[in-house]
This record gives structure tokens, sequence and C-alpha cells, in this order.
């Protein structure tokens, strides 16, 4: 049966779209793109990246504290054997040590992202990789690497703003402790990082290129633990002798209650120093002190403090 005229008339509308979809496949050069394998593997991997995490592993405390700090903490899904801060990680599962990660009970947990520091990566951070996790590490040494933590966990959490409002308050509280501290004159200090427990043996110090002394040299001290890789080194006690610092600064995380050390005592050993002569042996028992994260403000706070208390009297607080 054939069709009137009128029955082959096309609907204006229908003609319009057909031109234009005629128009956008010859634009187009023919048949539509088909991505290949990779480049859409890649543009799934770049729409990840973006996405705000919900299950974070921190495989170090210093970044269990900034993720607090920048408010992600809620996401934290496992942290190490050692996180102390917040209180709340004690209710969380402990994945190892920090270099000892346990990577089955890691893939357990599903995280969709994983942070370490740079000191770690060298040890897991392959290990990790293999899982298919994405993964982000942070730099661990010196007062400027712990601000850019902050800003790197801030921007793989997508709490960017956060990061920057903590890198202030940070900024303002180091600054506040340089200008009490700029004119007065430069105590000689010793930190021990570490030593075995009721002794003088084993011991370690922090040296320069570590942010212990970069926060002494902040608070108005001048640090005088002899040069070390990584910022770290062990001395022998006739070494300390030898320095004879004017401050001792020890930070071993001894026990409290029956468990706890005289420090006082066990320092006696080295009575002719002079920070031992003059009780300047200075028992630092605070967890927080010990990482570079966001408490490295009050760390130099502390520093200055004993390094220099009349900086901070009734007057100057």
């Amino acid at each position: 049966m054939r069709l009137s005229r009128n029955q082959r008339r096309v609907d204006p509308t229908v003609a319009l779209l057909l031109m234009l979809v005629a128009l956008a496949f010859v634009a187009c050069g023919g048949a539509p793109h088909v991505k290949s394998d990779k480049a859409a593997k890649e543009t799934a991997g770049a729409a990840a990246a973006t996405r705000q995490p919900q299950r974070i592993i921190s495989l170090s405390p210093s970044t269990t504290e900034v993720l607090y700090g920048v408010g992600a903490f809620d996401r934290v899904v496992a942290v190490t054997d050692y996180d102390k801060f917040p209180p709340e990680v004690s209710r969380l599962p402990k994945v190892g040590g920090w270099s000892n990660t346990n990577l089955e009970q890691v893939a357990t947990l599903k995280p969709d992202l994983i942070i370490m520091t740079s000191s770690q990566a060298p040890l897991i951070k392959d290990k990790l990789d293999a899982l298919g996790v994405r993964t982000v590490t942070v730099p661990s040494y010196t007062v400027a690497d712990a601000l850019t933590s902050i800003e790197q966990i801030g921007a793989a959490t997508g709490r960017e703003e956060a990061a920057r409002q903590l890198i202030a308050e940070v900024r303002a509280k180091l600054n506040d402790v340089r200008a009490r501290t700029r004119d007065l004159p430069r105590v000689r200090v010793l930190c021990i990082v570490d030593r075995l427990p009721g002794t003088l043996r084993d011991l370690y110090t922090a040296a320069r290129g570590s942010f212990f002394a970069e926060l002494i040299e902040i608070a108005g001290g001048e640090s005088i633990a002899p040069p070390a890789s990584n910022g770290f080194g062990q001395i022998s006690k006739e070494a300390v002798v030898s320095l004879n610092p004017d401050i001792i600064f020890d930070m071993l995380q001894s026990g409290d209650g029956k468990l706890a050390e005289n420090t006082q005592e066990v320092w006696k050993e080295l009575a002719t120093v002079r920070a031992v002569r003059e009780g300047r042996v200075y028992r630092l028992n605070d967890e927080s002190m010990l990482h570079p994260s966001q408490f490295i403000g009050d760390t130099a706070r502390k520093f200055a403090e004993l390094i220099h208390p009349a900086a901070f009297d009734a007057k100057g607080q």
C-alpha cells in the first residue's frame, strides 16, 4: 500500500533532532570513540582520588594526630599498636607496629586510604601498593615537614580548609615562642629521645635535622647533640660528659606508678655534668611531644618554659 504525500511527511521536531544527530556524528569524525581500558582505568583512578575516603588506616601516631586535628578522625578504621591520641584510638583495631603492618588484617578492613610517614614508606609502601589500596606518604623529619603533613592529609581527606586553619594555629604558637626567646642567651641543650629504662645505656639523641633540634632552637636553646643521619643517633655516656650540657631533656616514655623510674636518680651517675649538678634534667613524658604533628607548637612552648622560665612568668602568660 502506497502512502499519501501527507502520510510520508516527517514531523518537523523529529526532523530537527535527526539533523542535529547527523551533524554531531560528522563533527566527531564518524563512529563514537570508545575509551581504551587504560584510559578508563586512569579516569576511574582520578575520580577515586578526588572522592573523600571513608575508611582510613593510619600507620603512625603522628598521622593519627593530624587526622584528628583536621576533623577526619571519625573515618579512621584502624591505627598502630603505638597510638595513644585521641583516647578513642583504644576502641579501634590495631594493625601492628611502626614497620610490621599486618597486611592480612589491612585487607580485611577494606580501607580506601592508608596514610604513612616518609620514614616508614621504604619498609612497607610497596606491600601496601600491592593490595591495590590508595596510599599517601607524608614527610616526618622537620618542623616544615610537620606543617606539610597537615596540608597533605587535609587535601587527601577533603579537609583543606580545616588544615589551613590548623597550620595557621601552629605557626602562631611557634612565632609566639620565637618572639619571647629571640633576644635571650642561647642555652646548651641535649635532647635524649631513648635509652634503656632505669639506666644510662643505649642513649639516643635528637640531632640537627630533627624537628626536636629545631624546636629547641625556636625555644631559645642550642641543640648540642653530635651530627647523626636522619637527625637521630646513639651517644655514649663519655660523650655526654664531654658535651657538658646546661639542660638535658629526657624523653624516655617510661611507665608511671610502680613502673616509674626516678629520672633524677638515674642521671646522678653523671654527677659532674652541669645539667645534672644544677638539677636541670627534665623528664618529658608527654607522648604527643614525640610526634611531628600539630602539637609541635605546644612542644616548643614547653621547651621554652624550661629553658627560659622567666620569659613565661605570670606577666608573660
